[in-house]
């Protein structure tokens, strides 16, 4: 068990930031706790750069074309070297990818392949490059059905994200994410699993998923 302790400070400030009778201490049985714990880490994300094909304004991290700041492979060999030693004493069952987008680092497949080596599920996050160089090379990793891929597509209409992400990227998104249906992610039977992140524009919350995938 790994516990995160909380500071007295704050314990003591919970009541004046309006939450003694809140759904907050309710969720706590009534009495608020001396420690948060958590049992175990089950997923390890990894950020190996800001490089991206695209330049969002939203973006957390600023990625971009002319981002150069990304993961080289003695790192990543460390991370790997790191997962072997505690992956089994924490837990840990998946391994996420992001950036930037994750693809463009020269590096990704040959760590694709050393996680899944380590009999780890990986999941790459934000593979959203409109030529489709990145996603092509999901074709070259073995074992593929333990590769997730989870894609950022701010909605299923073109204005909207053409608006969001610039001109023109709605369509060569659209022809990357065939691409990947092409190589079975996606497809009933083939036990390769493709997420779409919903990212609506301005406020609001984004549909269910089945109204989504109807109007997709």
């Amino acid at each position: 068990m790994y516990a995160v302790r909380i500071p007295a400070y704050d314990l003591k400030r919970i009541p004046a930031l309006g939450l003694r009778d809140g759904p907050v201490r309710r969720a706590f049985g009534g009495r608020w706790p001396d420690a948060v714990a958590q049992r175990a880490i089950t997923t390890l994300q990894i950020n190996i750069g800001k490089m991206c094909n695209l330049a969002c304004h939203h973006c957390h991290v600023e990625a971009g074309p002319n981002r150069t700041e990304i993961m080289d492979w003695p790192t990543m060999e460390k991370i790997v070297g790191w997962l072997k030693l505690y992956k089994d004493e924490l837990g840990i069952e998946v391994v996420d990818l992001t950036g930037g987008a994750p693809e463009m680092n020269p590096h990704f497949h040959e760590l694709v392949i050393a996680v899944r080596a380590l009999g780890l599920r990986h999941r790459p996050l934000q593979p959203d490059d409109p030529a489709g160089a990145g996603v092509r090379g999901y074709g070259r990793v073995p074992d593929r059905a333990q590769v997730e891929v989870s894609a950022s597509l701010p909605c299923y209409l073109e204005d909207n994200v053409d608006k969001q992400r610039g001109r023109g990227v709605y369509g060569g998104s659209i022809k990357a994410l065939q691409m990947l249906n092409g190589l079975g992610y996606g497809q009933d039977g083939t036990g390769l699993k493709l997420d779409l992140v919903y990212n609506p524009v301005g406020y609001g919350l984004p549909p269910g998923t089945r109204t989504a995938r109807s109007r997709l």
